[in-house]
């Protein structure tokens, strides 16, 4: 079993992306930065945890769902074609499901 040993605050503008559909993506805000360790103390390996709360490898993960890659954008060129839309985390949990995006 993993353990976290510590946890950073992403910058603004890392992103997670996931294959949602056969050829649709969506891209999630990164919020933070885990760094895990192997209860002996062998592996470690650093994960990105979404606005969402998705990492890969989290048993929880929306279904249908796979981690494709992490990708940065300068806040400056704006969020990914495929980022999820401000605001529609709290939608998600109390309204409709947003359709994918077909992936670029």
């Amino acid at each position: 079993m993993k353990q976290i040993v510590e946890i950073v605050p992403a910058r603004p503008g890392w992103y997670a992306r996931w294959q949602v559909g056969p050829e649709a993506t969506r891209c999630y805000p990164v919020t933070l930065w885990a760094l895990l360790e192997e209860a002996d103390g062998t592996g470690r390996e650093v994960v990105g945890v979404d606005c969402v709360g998705q990492w890969p490898g989290a048993d929880d993960n929306e279904a249908g769902g796979e981690f494709v890659r992490y990708l940065f954008q300068t806040p400056d060129s704006g969020p990914p074609e495929d980022a999820e839309p401000p605001g529609v985390q709290q939608l998600r949990e109390s309204g409709p499901r947003l359709q994918p995006t077909p992936a670029a």
